[in-house]
Formats: C-alpha cells, structure tokens, sequence
C-alpha cells in the first residue's frame, strides 16, 4: 500500500478500495486470529488493553516481588509432588531456597515476605514416602 492518494478522490472510498483489493489478493489470510471470532467482543471497553495484553504476551508478572516470590516457591512444591527423583527435589528445593534466602537478606518492596527456606530432608523424605504409597497399588508386583 505505498500508492498516495489520488487528488479528488475521497479519502474513504480509496480507502475502502485498497482493504477490497488487498483482501482479493488474499493479503489477510495469512494474519493471526484470522476466521475466527474478535476476542471479548462482548466485554466492557477497556483503554488499558493494549498493555495488558503486551504485559501477558512478554510474561511480565503485575506482582509485588514478595508475592511473585510466594507463587514461586508455591509453584516448587507442585514441582517437587511431581518430580520423578530425588536429584530434581533437591534441585528444585535448592533453587528455590536460594532464591528466598536471599529475599531475607535484602527484604524486597511489597507485603511482608512471611517465608523461611524449606527443609530439604523433610520434604524428601516426605516425598519418598508419598512415592512409596503410590508405587504400593495394584499394579506393582
């Protein structure tokens, strides 16, 4: 679409005209969403939505550093439940440890942090004996 404006023409007929052609030539067929329905079309208008959408495609958390710190170290317990080993317990827990150790030292901005790091043995060997019922069933010779 680099053509300019032809003198006396209107600007929304020409308009109209290279959206019409540009579509005969198939230029939006290969655009995201195409097809398929506007999102929240029924949704009150929101001005923000542009940066809330830009914030969740890049991953950003709209958390204070504390509580993205809890969900953090919430997320690792969900990890630790589904680890196939020992080895990646103790990695996942030492990760996280780490991560709040140094949260206490230099307490970041937000709500109080209200986390000590885990004790390691214990959730292991919780975790061992969670495996253990579970390798226990009806299938297990």
């Amino acid at each position: 679409m680099t053509e300019r404006k032809p003198p006396g023409v209107d600007f929304e007929s020409w308009v109209d005209r290279q959206i019409r052609e540009a579509a005969a030539r198939g230029e939006f067929a290969e655009l995201e969403g195409f097809g398929k329905p506007l999102p929240a079309l029924d949704a009150p208008y929101d001005e923000m939505w542009w940066i809330r959408r830009k914030v969740h495609r890049e991953g950003f958390s709209a958390l204070p550093p504390t509580l993205a710190l809890r969900k953090e170290a919430e997320d690792a317990m969900g990890e630790v439940r589904e680890a196939r080993s020992e080895r990646r317990v103790r990695e996942i827990l030492t990760v996280i440890n780490d991560k709040i150790t140094a949260a206490l030292r230099m307490p970041p901005p937000g709500p109080p942090l209200r986390l000590t790091p885990f004790d390691v043995e214990e959730i292991v060997a919780a975790w061992r004996t969670a495996r253990g019922s579970a390798d226990t069933g009806p299938n297990t010779p």
